[in-house]
C-alpha cells in the first residue's frame, strides 16, 4: 500500500503543490486579515489538494498516447505500467468527489460551483489538442483558486481575490510556457498544441514575460483593494527580482536551466508570497 501510494504520489508530483497551497493560504490570511475558523481551512486545504490531484491524474490519462511516444516521459511511472490506465482515471475521479464533497463542508455555494473546477481540469489537458493557448486553460484553473477561497469563507467574491486569481493565472500561464518549451519539436510532431509550438522559442519567451508583467500589475492592485501595507508591497519586489532572474536563466540557444527556473525558482515565489502576505497582515 505505501509502495502504490509512492507511485501515486510520483503520478501527480505532489511535490509541486507548493505552488499552489501557499496562495490558497495566503487568500486565506488577506480575506481574514488573520487565520479564520481552523475547521473552515481544514476544508479548503483537503479541496485544494484534491483539486490539484485530479488535475495531474486527468492530464497523464488524457495525455497517455503523447507521453509514450515522448522521450522525455518515457520513465514516467503512467507510460512505465506502474501505474495502470485505469488507476489514473480513478484517482482522477475519486480526487474530484473529495474536492466535492470538501466545497459541500463549506457552503452550498461552494458546492454548487464546485463542477466548474472539474470541467476545467478536464478542459485543460484536452485543450492541447485544439489550442495554441492553452496555457491560459491552466491560468484559468489557478484564477479560481482564490476565488473559491473567498467563496468558502465569505459566500461571495472579494475584488482584491479576483485581481489575485488573475496574478495567479498569468503567472502559472507564463511558466507553463516555460515548461512546453522542453517539447517544441516533439508537439509540432505530434500535433500538440502550445505556444512555443505555433510562434517558436524566441517568441513563446516573450509572452511569458507579457504574462509575468501583468502577473506584478495585478498583484499589485491585489494589495492595493485589499488594503495591504509596506511589508506586501515590499514583497512584490523581492518576488519581481526572482521573476527576473527565472527569465534569465531561460535563452533561446539555452534551455539547459529550465527545471530550475520551473521548479525552484516558482516553489520560492509562491511560498514568499505567502509569508510576505502573513507578515504583512501581523505587522
Amino acid at each position: 500500500m505505501i509502495q502504490k501510494l509512492k507511485l501515486y504520489a510520483n503520478l501527480v508530483k505532489f511535490e509541486h503543490t507548493i505552488f499552489a497551497i501557499p496562495f490558497v493560504l495566503a487568500s486565506v490570511f488577506i480575506l481574514e486579515k488573520g487565520l479564520p475558523d481552523l475547521e473552515k481551512v481544514f476544508w479548503i486545504l483537503v479541496a485544494a489538494i484534491a483539486g490539484r490531484t485530479a488535475g495531474m491524474a486527468f492530464n497523464r490519462f488524457f495525455d497517455l498516447p503523447f507521453d509514450r511516444l515522448n522521450p522525455r516521459s518515457k520513465n514516467w511511472v503512467s507510460v512505465t505500467g506502474a501505474v495502470k490506465a485505469g488507476e489514473i482515471l480513478a484517482l482522477a475521479i475519486v480526487s474530484s468527489g473529495i474536492l466535492v464533497f470538501s466545497a459541500y463542508q463549506l457552503n452550498k455555494l461552494a458546492f454548487y460551483l464546485s463542477p466548474i473546477a472539474i470541467l476545467l481540469l478536464i478542459i485543460y489537458p484536452l485543450g492541447k489538442r485544439f489550442t495554441n493557448f492553452v496555457h491560459l486553460i491552466l491560468g484559468a484553473v489557478y484564477f479560481i483558486i482564490p476565488v473559491a477561497v473567498s467563496v468558502a469563507l465569505k459566500g461571495t467574491v472579494e475584488i482584491s481575490m479576483i485581481f489575485l486569481g488573475l496574478g495567479m493565472a498569468f503567472w502559472v500561464a507564463g511558466f507553463d510556457i516555460f515548461y512546453a518549451l522542453q517539447d517544441v519539436e516533439f508537439d509540432r510532431k505530434v500535433g500538440v498544441h502550445s505556444i512555443p509550438a505555433r510562434f517558436g522559442i524566441k517568441r513563446a519567451i516573450i509572452f511569458a514575460r507579457i504574462f509575468h508583467f501583468l502577473t506584478f500589475v495585478f498583484l499589485v492592485l491585489t494589495g492595493i483593494y485589499a488594503d495591504l501595507g509596506s511589508v506586501y508591497f515590499f514583497g512584490l519586489i523581492v518576488l519581481t527580482g526572482f521573476l527576473v532572474y527565472e527569465h534569465s536563466l531561460i535563452k533561446e540557444n539555452d534551455l539547459s536551466k529550465i527545471n530550475v527556473a520551473f521548479f525552484t525558482v516558482n516553489g520560492y515565489v509562491s511560498v514568499l508570497y505567502m509569508v510576505f502576505v502573513i507578515t504583512d497582515i501581523y505587522l
